[in-house]
């Protein structure tokens, strides 16, 4: 999958989801692009981001969906540009086989053209928690937390 500008890449990231499409949305990577998830797992090629979507998408994600919202996009020079989406995650499983509720996210991505094809060389994924400002270490655990 080529993409001809970075505001394509929301939508084509959602598509090779959507698809259960592990190599089609690690195809929307740099060869040594990195990918951080909502839970900070830092993978640092474009075959460990396919495996490790691969085995997401196959297992507890297997039934979900993902919509991209909200997207903006800030160019930094010709060939490089920061995409924002807010995405809305539904039908994750649960690890006793139920369903999760959903989820909100924003995914950062960082584009880089080369010749015409743009490809995302990091991307980080980050859970929209509403009430909360921060996380509170605490417990053996994280807890939303907010200060106001």
């Amino acid at each position: 999958m080529s993409l001809r500008s970075p505001e394509d890449m929301p939508a084509a990231f959602a598509r090779a989801w959507m698809d259960r499409d592990a190599a089609a949305l690690a195809a929307l990577f740099a060869e040594d692009a990195d990918f951080v998830n909502v839970v900070g797992i830092w993978w640092e090629t474009r075959p460990a981001i396919e495996k490790a979507h691969g085995y997401a998408l196959g297992s507890f994600f297997a039934e979900s969906r993902l919509v991209p919202g909200r997207v903006k996009v800030r160019r930094l020079g010709e060939d490089v540009a920061v995409v924002h989406c807010r995405f809305l995650l539904t039908g994750q499983k649960r690890p006793d086989g139920g369903a999760a509720g959903r989820r909100s996210t924003i995914l950062c991505f960082v584009m880089q053209r080369v010749g015409t094809v743009w490809r995302c060389v990091t991307a980080q994924n980050t859970d929209i928690v509403p009430g909360a400002e921060t996380q509170l270490a605490g417990g053996g655990g994280l807890k939303p937390q907010d200060y106001r």
